[in-house]
C-alpha cells in the first residue's frame, strides 16, 4: 500500500487545484485530496478501471489507507449507515443488515456530521455562558459582607425588655447557625466549578472532532453527539432552565 502523506499547503490537487487535503499518493506517485480521487473513483467505477487521473496509469482502491477499506470484503468503502455506525462498501449494502437502515455518502455524511456537531457545540456554549454567570454570581454571593439585621433587631427588643443575660447570650448561636449555611454555599460553588469544567472538555471535544472530522472518525462523532444529548447532560445542567430535547 503507498504511505499516506501529511497535508502540506505547496502540494496542489490536480483535481481541485487547491492545497491537498488528508493527501493520499497513487502507485504512479501523484498527490491528490483525498475526497477528491474518492469522487474520482466514484465516477471511474463505472468503467471499472481506475486510472490516475493525470497520466493515466492504473491505481488501486487502496491508496485511500486502512480506514476507506472494508475489512470484510477489501472494498473501499462509499456510504456510512447511521444505525451500525459502519462503513459500508458495495457489497455490504447488498447485506439483508442493511436493508432497512439509513445510510449517506461518506461525503454527506461528514458534511451532516459537521454541522451536528458544530450546532451542538454553539447550543452548549451557550449553556456553558450561563453556567459561568451563575458561578460568578454564587460566588459574589458567599463573599458578600452579611448584616444580620435579624439579630440586631432581636437584641435591641431583648435589651429594651430587660431580658435576662442567658437570652442575649443566646444571640451568638443564632448568628453561628446562619453562618452554618457558607459551607453549603462553597458546596454549591464546587458542583457549579465541576460542570463548567466537564462541559468545556465536552464542547472542546465537539468543535475538535468538527474540525478533524472525516471517513474514519464518523463513528466517534456520532458517539460524541450521542453522549452530549440533553438528556444526558442533566446533572451538568440541572441549575439552567429546561432545554429542549429537539435541539440536537
Amino acid at each position: 500500500m503507498v504511505p499516506l502523506y501529511k497535508d502540506n499547503k505547496e502540494d496542489i490537487c490536480p483535481i481541485c487545484l487547491d492545497p491537498v487535503k488528508e493527501a493520499v499518493r497513487t502507485e504512479c506517485g501523484h498527490l491528490f485530496c483525498r475526497m477528491c480521487l474518492t469522487q474520482h473513483m466514484d465516477k471511474a467505477s463505472v468503467s471499472g478501471f481506475l486510472r490516475c487521473p493525470v497520466c493515466r496509469k492504473p491505481y488501486s482502491e487502496g491508496v485511500l489507507g486502512d480506514g476507506y477499506i472494508c475489512f470484510s470484503h477489501q472494498k473501499r468503502v462509499c456510504m456510512f449507515c447511521e444505525a451500525s455506525r459502519h462503513l459500508l462498501c458495495v457489497e455490504c449494502l447488498k447485506s439483508p443488515e442493511h436493508q432497512t437502515h439509513v445510510e449517506l455518502s461518506i461525503e454527506n455524511a461528514i458534511s451532516h456530521y459537521k454541522e451536528r456537531l458544530t450546532r451542538r457545540s454553539r447550543k452548549l456554549r451557550k449553556d456553558l455562558g450561563e453556567l459561568q454567570r451563575l458561578k460568578a454570581q454564587e460566588e459574589r454571593m458567599l463573599h458578600a459582607p452579611q448584616v444580620d439585621w435579624g439579630s440586631y433587631r432581636l437584641g435591641a427588643e431583648l435589651q429594651s425588655q430587660d431580658q435576662t443575660t442567658e437570652q442575649l447570650k443566646a444571640l451568638p448561636q443564632h448568628r453561628l447557625d446562619q453562618q452554618e449555611d457558607q459551607p453549603a454555599e462553597a458546596v454549591k460553588i464546587f458542583h457549579f466549578s465541576e460542570a463548567v469544567t466537564q462541559l468545556s472538555s465536552l464542547i472542546s471535544g465537539l468543535e475538535r472532532m468538527a474540525k478533524e472530522l472525516d471517513a474514519r472518525t464518523l463513528k466517534d462523532a456520532s458517539d460524541l453527539l450521542d453522549r452530549s444529548v440533553p438528556q444526558k447532560l442533566e446533572g451538568l445542567l440541572s441549575h439552567l432552565p429546561p432545554v429542549d430535547p429537539n435541539l440536537s
